[in-house]
């Protein structure tokens, strides 16, 4: 949790100027940090000079500018990763959902976008030392897809309280792209009032792609989407939580080989996302997993499974355990690879 600003925190800006911020939800110097200038005009009131002054010198207290690369290893300790329910695809994500960048997954629907995103809302609920994230989690809902009686039977499942998992899930329904911005722009405030510690977008691309038609409004299109990612980014970083998008894919119908699927979004959703994920369908209730882009996560294909109990691996386990020593770069049975090869055939 952040520090709530008083009058005296922040050098030289007067308590009437404080008051605003209150009002407007910016309480924190996160908050104030993470917003920029402009947005605090809008939310605010107050004249841009102000909103400069007052975003700078917050930032100044909680972003120390330049560090050592030895610095930034040493912080990023303190990054926490959410088990995802697979043993599998917690391997290849490193050892879960990390905080403070984004985590995209990518695919049609029926992929199991959102069923790992359900069990995602359960598990980040866990103490730290189970693997989860300690924190209630936020869902913005594009699609009217995220039911609370799947995050029930998740729960149940795995034998946690029902009740006390649903009422640390807040859900917001998105009903066009301007309410998604505007449900973006609060999340400062929600986060520091309700400790969040997992934001979903679900989906991301959605509303975008069905209110900006044509090519005439793609550069306004992408430029809004930039800002969102953008404001998601910042949030993740400032108040050291998980942001995990759902999103979308568009055919390409001259693609004569391989799978026709690309990503919706374009480059803008590619640069603002730090690991990005596809999903296939697989036989039965199983899904294909593979790692497209990150830092430093190998790009790696495995199975998983979508059962009562949410994400697991394959054969049904559900087991929590995760090995930090395990070796990322171990290969795959050879199995397994020959089966995925002879889907992208098909």
């Amino acid at each position: 949790m952040g520090e709530v600003i008083e009058a005296g925190t922040l050098e030289g800006v007067a308590s009437t100027t404080i008051k605003k911020l209150h009002k407007a939800g910016l309480v924190t110097l996160e908050a104030i940090a993470v917003t920029p200038p402009r947005e605090i005009v809008e939310l605010t009131g107050m004249g841009v000079d102000t909103a400069i002054k007052v975003n700078t010198l917050a930032r100044l207290q909680v972003d120390p500018g330049f560090v050592s690369a030895t610095d930034l290893l040493e912080t990023r300790k303190h990054m926490m990763k959410c088990k995802t329910g697979s043993s599998e695809f917690d391997r290849i994500m490193g050892g879960g959902i990390e905080t403070g960048v984004i985590t995209e997954f990518i695919g049609e629907f029926g992929s199991g976008k959102t069923q790992i995103c359900y069990t995602l809302s359960v598990l980040a609920q866990r103490p730290t030392e189970e693997g989860g994230l300690g924190g209630r989690v936020c869902v913005i809902d594009t699609e009217g897809t995220f039911l609370p009686e799947r995050i029930v039977q998740i729960a149940e499942s795995r034998g946690y309280d029902p009740q006390e998992i649903l009422s640390n899930v807040l859900i917001a329904r998105a009903y066009n792209s301007d309410h998604q911005i505007m449900l973006v722009k609060n999340l400062p405030q929600v986060a520091q009032e309700h400790d969040i510690k997992l934001v979903i977008v679900d989906s991301m691309i959605g509303h975008f792609r069905g209110e900006y038609i044509g090519r005439g409004t793609l550069a306004e299109r992408q430029q809004k989407i930039g800002g969102v990612l953008g404001n998601l980014l910042r949030v993740a970083e400032a108040f050291n939580l998980s942001v995990v998008l759902t999103n979308q894919v568009q055919a390409k119908p001259d693609q004569a080989y391989g799978d026709p699927n690309k990503p919706a979004g374009g480059h803008v959703m590619a640069h603002a996302c730090t690991h990005r994920v596809y999903l296939r369908k697989g036989r039965q209730n199983t899904r294909l997993v593979q790692v497209i882009d990150s830092p430093y996560l190998p790009e790696e294909k495995i199975r998983i499974a979508v059962t009562e109990a949410g994400i697991c691996d394959e054969d049904g386990n559900t087991n929590m355990e995760y090995d930090p020593d395990m070796d990322y770069e171990e290969e795959f049975s050879l199995d397994i690879e020959e089966e995925v090869e002879e889907e992208d055939e098909e």
